[in-house]
C-alpha cells in the first residue's frame, strides 16, 4: 500500500494516518489503541498521568473490610481506575450491595475483572447524574461508600448526604503526572501528532503542562462536556467534545472532526 493511499480518509477508516495521542496506558489505552487502528488511526500510547496508592491505606482497608461485611447498602464508583484499586485488594462485594458506576467506561472495568454492576446513569455520566438517579431510586436514608481519588472535587458526597443518605467518603488513590519522552514532546510539538485525546482533568493539566506549543492544527478532543469544562479550566483549548463519556463515542467524534479535506494532513 503506498504512503499517499494509506493517508487518504475512507468510509471506513476515517482516521487513515492521524496520529492519534492516548493518554494512558495498561489494558484501558490498549483498548483504546484497537479501536483507533480499526479506524486507520496511528494510535501513540503516552501515559500522561498514573496512579499511586492513597496516603491513608488504613482508612481504605477498613472500608473494604466493611464493605465484605454489608456495612453498606450502595457502593459508587467514579472512575475506572477505583475499579484497579478494588481488584488489587481483591475487595469482596456482598450480594446485599448495589454497585453504582458513573459511566460505561467504569461499568466494563468493574465488568472485566469479575464484579456486578447494577446502576449506570442514563443521561448524565457525571457524579452529579449518579447522584441525582440514586436520590430519586432510594427514598429511605441509606449507608452509602464511595470511593474517590484524591483531587475528586465531593460533588456526590454532598448531593447525598443533603438527601438525608449517610456516606462514607474514602480516597481510594492519587494521580501523579507522568514525563513524556522527548521524542513524544517533539512529535506534538512539530504537529506530528494530530489528535490529543484528553479524557478526564488531570489529563488536561499534564497535556498543558508538558506541551506548552501545541500546533493549531493539533485536534484536541474532551471525553465528554465535564472534562471538557474541566479542561478549559487547565487552559486548554478543545476542539471536539464526545456525546457521551464512551471510548466510541470520543473516537467518534474526532473520526468526525477530521473527515474534512482541509484538515487533512499531508504525508
Amino acid at each position: 500500500m503506498n504512503e499517499g493511499h494509506r493517508h487518504t480518509p475512507t468510509p471506513d477508516k476515517p482516521l487513515a494516518g492521524r496520529r492519534v495521542l492516548v493518554p494512558r496506558g495498561g489494558p484501558w489505552g490498549d483498548g483504546v489503541a484497537a479501536s483507533l487502528r480499526q479506524r486507520g488511526a496511528v494510535p501513540v500510547i503516552a501515559p500522561l498521568i498514573n496512579f499511586a496508592p492513597t496516603n491513608d491505606q488504613a482508612t481504605l482497608e477498613q472500608a473494604l473490610s466493611d464493605l465484605a461485611d454489608g456495612a453498606f447498602d450502595w457502593l459508587t464508583l467514579t472512575s475506572a481506575t477505583t475499579v484497579d484499586v478494588l481488584y488489587a485488594y481483591r475487595a469482596v462485594i456482598p450480594a446485599s450491595t448495589k454497585v453504582a458506576a458513573v459511566g460505561e467506561t467504569t461499568a466494563a472495568a468493574m465488568q472485566a475483572v469479575g464484579y456486578r454492576v447494577d446502576l449506570v446513569p442514563d443521561r448524565d455520566n457525571s457524579a452529579q447524574g449518579m447522584a441525582e438517579q440514586m436520590i430519586s431510586l432510594e427514598t429511605e436514608p441509606r449507608s452509602v461508600l464511595t470511593l474517590r481519588s484524591e483531587i475528586a472535587k465531593p460533588v456526590l458526597t454532598r448531593l447525598l448526604i443533603e438527601a438525608g443518605h449517610h456516606v462514607r467518603s474514602v480516597v481510594a488513590y492519587r494521580t501523579v503526572g507522568v514525563p513524556v519522552t522527548e521524542k513524544i514532546a517533539t512529535d506534538v510539538h512539530s504537529g506530528r501528532i494530530n489528535a490529543i485525546l484528553v479524557t478526564s482533568g488531570s489529563v488536561a493539566e499534564q497535556v498543558v503542562e508538558q506541551f506548552p506549543d501545541i500546533p493549531a492544527s493539533t485536534v484536541i478532543a474532551a471525553i465528554g462536556p465535564r472534562t471538557a469544562k474541566d479542561a478549559k479550566r487547565a487552559g486548554l483549548a478543545v476542539d471536539v467534545v464526545a456525546e457521551r463519556q464512551t471510548v466510541e463515542s470520543l473516537i467518534d467524534a474526532v473520526a468526525r472532526f477530521t473527515l474534512p479535506p482541509e484538515s487533512e494532513t499531508p504525508a
